[in-house]
């Protein structure tokens, strides 16, 4: 993994003892969908440029919390506050300028259009220049042009894209899809990332990358990340904390050791009778 990016978001290291604020604050969410409740008064915070990880059984609610934080579905109780801010109050298209930035579960990469021009789709909600001047090619036009694609090449060689980089996205390895939809959230300079199920369809050693990278990302480029993973293993090699959820309520919450061992949630995993 390359050692640049250097124009990556940046953050001063808070004091894990000064008690600093957390990045994101989950207070007693609740969704309903007709007569299911999908998350029951959930809470719990993030710390700054720490990874917590989310983990639960299928229907545990851990994408619908996700769409919350997107703004893809209003919860019907409670609020969720970014850097104090209430993000309920937003629009959804104002959530990527904030600072947060998301990959899928399921790919959404522009097939036709090479690395480069996916991972340059990630980095229009900080330029700044308007219709006017880009029609009239005035200087700061060019200025900016080059800051976007000199961002964009520093997350494609940050993520070890660099050889294909003018190659379409399509007939790519799907180990290489993801980094790529990576590459894209990271271009928008996140100061939190979701990342929704990244190790699905990986193969081991691609795991292994995959924790590396996730650590660097947290690490070197100063990043909050939200990891809502199934892979267990993943979880608690790279997670600071961990939250489980089951039936859309809060199961446990603590250390990987601490959630790892608790009877509720090994019951929750692998049944009553262990």
């Amino acid at each position: 993994m390359s050692d640049s990016l250097s124009t990556a978001p940046a953050a001063e290291a808070p004091d894990a003892a000064s008690g600093a604020a957390p990045l994101l604050s989950v207070d007693g969410v609740t969704v309903r969908f007709g007569g299911i409740v999908a998350l029951n008064k959930v809470s719990f915070d993030v710390p700054r440029q720490k990874v917590l990880g989310l983990i639960g059984p299928n229907g545990a609610g851990k994408t619908t919390l996700f769409n919350c934080l997107s703004r893809l579905y209003e919860p019907n109780e409670g609020d969720i506050r970014f850097d104090g801010k209430s993000v309920l109050k937003m629009r959804p298209h104002d959530i990527a300028p904030l600072g947060i930035g998301r990959t899928f579960q399921n790919l959404a990469l522009f097939e036709r259009m090479s690395v480069l021009q996916n991972v340059l789709v990630g980095v229009h909600n900080w330029t700044g220049t308007g219709f006017l001047s880009n029609a009239l090619r005035l200087p700061r036009v060019r200025q900016e042009e080059q800051a976007v694609r000199d961002h964009a090449m520093e997350v494609i060689r940050f993520l070890n894209l660099e050889p294909i980089i003018d190659q379409p996205v399509a007939g790519q390895p799907f180990g290489t899809l993801k980094r790529v939809e990576l590459a894209r959230a990271l271009a928008g300079k996140p100061r939190l990332l979701l990342m929704d199920e990244p190790a699905g369809g990986l193969n081991h050693e691609e795991i292994e990358e995959l924790a590396d990278v996730i650590r660097h990302i947290r690490d070197r480029l100063n990043v909050t990340i939200l990891l809502v993973e199934h892979h267990m293993g993943l979880v608690m090699n790279v997670s600071d904390h961990v939250v489980a959820l089951d039936f859309g309520a809060k199961l446990a919450e603590g250390t990987p050791e601490e959630v790892r061992a608790d009877p509720e949630v090994i019951r929750a995993y692998l049944g009553e009778d262990v």
